[in-house]
Order: C-alpha cells, then sequence, then structure tokens
C-alpha cells in the first residue's frame, strides 16, 4: 500500500476538519432543538391549559347581596322622565287601576344610578318583592298595601317617610308633582346601612341564567317571535321587535319608542316572560284598585333571541318563588341579559309572530 505524503495528509486531516464543524455547527444543535421541543410539547401534553369558565353577566351569581326592588312610573306623561329601567336586571309590569300598569325593577348592588319617578305600591307587587327577598323602594302605597307591608315584615324605604332624605324631588319636564319623586343607588345604599337592613340572602336568584346561548329549538316546538305585542288595557299596549344584529328586543309603548331618559337610548329586552291572569276590581274601592289572582299555576311563553317556546309557570304562595318550566317539566335557563316579566290581564291580548 502506498503511504500517503504529507500534502494529502493534510488535505485528508483538513477536510475532516470540515465535516466536524459542520456537526457541531449544523447538526448537533438542530437535534438539540428537536429534543427540546419534544420535551416541551410532552409538557404541554402532560398538563393541559385550563379553560377559563364563562360566567354570566347581567347579575353576580356569587354574590349574595339583596336587591332592591323600586316601584317604577308608567303613565304616558311620566314615561317621559322614566329613569334607571334599563338597568334592572328583572323587570314586572303589571295591570293597575285604570288599565295602567307600573313597573317592579330589580337592581342588584346598583352603583351610579339614578331611578324614578317612584310611585306607590299595589299589594300583589308585595309577592314579587317576598320571590327575591328584595328590599321595596315606594313612594305612598294602597291601603292594603300599607297593611302588608307592616303584617309580613317587608323591609322598606318609602318615599313618604324620607323625602328630603333618601328621595328627591326633579321635575325637568313641569309634570304634576306625583311624577317627580326620585332615588339613586347611593341613597338607596344609604338607606340600607341607616336603617339596618339585613344586607345577604341565602335565598338565590329567581331566575336560572346559563352563560352559554340557550336554543329554544331544542326545547318543544318553538316558534318565530320577531316581533311581540301586547295590549294590557285600551291605555297600554307594548311591542318588543326582534334586533338580529344585537340578538335583542328593542322596546315600543303606545307605538313610540321607549327610551330612557337619563341616557337617551331605547330600552331592550334579552328575554321575555309573559303570561295572563285574572283580575278584579275591590269591592268598595272607589279607585278602582285591583285584586290579582297570581297565586297557583298557568301557562305561557318565553322568548328570546327570536324565538317563543310555551312555558308553564307557578307560584305556591306569596313568599315562594315563581317557577318557571318548559311543558316537559324542565326548569328553563334564561339567556344572560335582562328579563321583562309580562303579567297580563286575561281581557288583555298577546300576539307573537
Amino acid at each position: 500500500m502506498k503511504k500517503l505524503d504529507k500534502k494529502s495528509i493534510a488535505i485528508i486531516a483538513g477536510i475532516g476538519i470540515i465535516l466536524l464543524t459542520i456537526v457541531l455547527v449544523f447538526i448537533l444543535p438542530k437535534d438539540k432543538e428537536n429534543q427540546n421541543s419534544n420535551q416541551v410539547n410532552n409538557e404541554i401534553d402532560e398538563n393541559p391549559i385550563e379553560e377559563v369558565e364563562k360566567k354570566v353577566t347581567i347579575v353576580d351569581a356569587d354574590s349574595n347581596k339583596r336587591p332592591f326592588a323600586v316601584m317604577i312610573n308608567n303613565l304616558n306623561e311620566a314615561r317621559q322622565i322614566q329613569s334607571g329601567l334599563d338597568k334592572a336586571y328583572i323587570v314586572y309590569e303589571i295591570i293597575v287601576e285604570g288599565g295602567i300598569t307600573r313597573f317592579l325593577a330589580l337592581y342588584q348592588n346598583p352603583q351610579d344610578l339614578t331611578l324614578g319617578s317612584v310611585r306607590s305600591a299595589r299589594h300583589y307587587y308585595l309577592d314579587y318583592v317576598l320571590e327575591n327577598d328584595a328590599v321595596f323602594v315606594h313612594w305612598g302605597y294602597s291601603q292594603q298595601a300599607k297593611n302588608d307591608i307592616k303584617t309580613l315584615k317587608i323591609n322598606n324605604i318609602n318615599g313618604l317617610t324620607y323625602e328630603g332624605v333618601y328621595f328627591y324631588r326633579d321635575n325637568p319636564l313641569k309634570l304634576s308633582s306625583e311624577h317627580t319623586g326620585f332615588t339613586n343607588a347611593d341613597l338607596l345604599n344609604k338607606a340600607m346601612e341607616k336603617l339596618k337592613y339585613r344586607q345577604d340572602t341565602d335565598k338565590g336568584l329567581l331566575l336560572n341564567y346559563s352563560a352559554e346561548s340557550v336554543n329554544l329549538e331544542l326545547h318543544g316546538d318553538s316558534s318565530e317571535a320577531t316581533t311581540v305585542t301586547m295590549r294590557y288595557s285600551n291605555y297600554i299596549k307594548n311591542m318588543y321587535s326582534y334586533d338580529e344584529n344585537t340578538k335583542l328586543y328593542k322596546r315600543y309603548v303606545n307605538n313610540n319608542e321607549h327610551k330612557d331618559y337619563v341616557t337617551k337610548q331605547q330600552i331592550t329586552a334579552k328575554n321575555i316572560l309573559v303570561y295572563e291572569v285574572n283580575n278584579y276590581t275591590i269591592s268598595g274601592d272607589t279607585a278602582g284598585r285591583q285584586f290579582l289572582e297570581n297565586i297557583g299555576s298557568g301557562t305561557g311563553y318565553y322568548i328570546t333571541e327570536g324565538k317563543a317556546v310555551k312555558m308553564q309557570w307557578s307560584k305556591k304562595d306569596r313568599a315562594s318563588k315563581t317557577i318557571y318550566e318548559y311543558e316537559d317539566g324542565t326548569e328553563i335557563s334564561f339567556n344572560d341579559g335582562n328579563t321583562f316579566i309580562q303579567i297580563m290581564p286575561k281581557t288583555g291580548k298577546l300576539v307573537i309572530e
């Protein structure tokens, strides 16, 4: 075998050095990177990132704060200065004397909020104060409501007693004095503290809310609900018009947009519950005040996101929560958003299209 000369050995050695350099510089780091990558992937597989739980936003479901239930005026002239109705998480609308209606609006821990105009109580509204374990805010009362507030020991803040303390007058449109009573969140919180009312509740929320969208097509025979019209009387006709972009219902009263006086924005609803009950004039009541047959059970509709489905309601006594169920007996899960509970007289008219 022929020996290599010094020149050949030098060349071979040079080539070897070059190859070694390539291995050290390019190949080994790549392998190490792949190993590190595999290690990271294994760690990710072993410790998957937990998804953040989606929570309801219309109320703080983790809070045990007692709500305020506020009687809100709904006469035509007073509706011009209605304030704060759009911030309530639940609004009841019920008939009172003369074919007019009045609202009971629920607020959980309100902040920076003007409320009014505040009006007087009727006894059957107390049933909905009780079922929400709320502090009742009103300006006066019927004799029946006055008696029941005392008998049922309802925590209440009354404008007749606390005008100039927790209530005030405001009359920007020069209306009659009965439409000028207001309060606000700060005053109500101070009243609750000063009057030493219980601030917490263990009763829980009235409605069962879902953080995920509720599809009514999965619950019985749903129908289209693009427009919902409800005539309480010759004095009050409500209409809801569904907006597909916002997935909310725009509210109208007597063919006019229902707007908040403070924000100037049209009031909307995410959920609508509507059902009918008997009402009649209390014997001997010259003002025409009403009695409501709202204890018991019946049927109605749950309406949300452009669909309506039949539902059934039951309320066993004044203090018990009203239970809302689909026709198969399953408790309704409500979409995350505000709810208008429309308790109509059986003499009214409901049209869902």
